[in-house]
């Protein structure tokens, strides 16, 4: 991802946060074919991360067992795209006049080489684990729930699969650059939106910002 100086978010305890906050991700791996080039493939996944597991932790998953993603996921590096919060920001919120308009984000990518996970206690691990993170704390569903037998046989329509993250980049694009009274303007402009990305990223401007 290009990420010049003054927008990478390099701190792996921040990633990791970012990640575990808008965790349903974009997962893209390359489709071999004998016509030409690799041609990607993308899914739409939520995925769990493991702080403590690798140096860099590593994200758990699972596909429906009939995208062909799945007939990929081990040939090769594969890229974790998680994107948050994202606004466009006016340049008529800038003291200065010759300034344009840009679009402020946060976006991390995780790369590894994905694992698939055969074992039926793997398959059941990962899918309690999601159900566990993204359900209420009280309350909340598990699938004990089901009716005997039922998860199991669940169990033979997904791949599931692990990522160990080998590279982790992160980006961080929130007016930095810009002086404080222009930067400032953005942020009142975007805090005061009708917008809910807007607000939150007006949160990460204030949260970043180092001087």
């Amino acid at each position: 991802m290009y990420r010049p100086a003054r927008f990478d978010m390099p701190a792996l305890e921040l990633c990791h946060e970012f990640m575990e906050r808008e965790s349903f991700a974009t997962l893209v791996s390359a489709q071999l074919t004998t016509a030409g080039p690799a041609e990607p493939l993308a899914s739409h996944v939520p995925l769990y991360l493991d702080r403590d597991r690798g140096e860099r932790g590593t994200l758990f998953g699972h596909l429906a067992a009939p995208n062909p993603h799945c007939a990929v996921l081990e040939a090769g590096s594969a890229l974790a795209v998680f994107s948050g919060p994202h606004a466009y920001v006016s340049p008529r919120w800038y003291q200065r006049d010759d300034l344009v308009p840009t679009w402020n984000y946060v976006a991390v990518h995780a790369y590894g080489t994905p694992r698939i996970l055969q074992s039926a206690e793997d398959k059941s691990r990962v899918l309690r684990e999601l159900s566990a993170r993204f359900e209420p704390a009280a309350g909340g569903w598990t699938p004990d729930a089901m009716p005997e037998g039922r998860f199991d046989a669940m169990l033979k329509g997904i791949v599931a699969f692990e990522l160990p993250i080998e590279r982790l980049e992160g980006k961080a694009k929130l007016t930095q650059d810009k002086a404080r009274p222009d930067f400032d303007g953005a942020v009142t402009a975007l805090s005061g939106s009708d917008d809910q990305d807007a607000r939150a990223t007006a949160e990460w401007m204030q949260r970043l910002r180092r001087d």
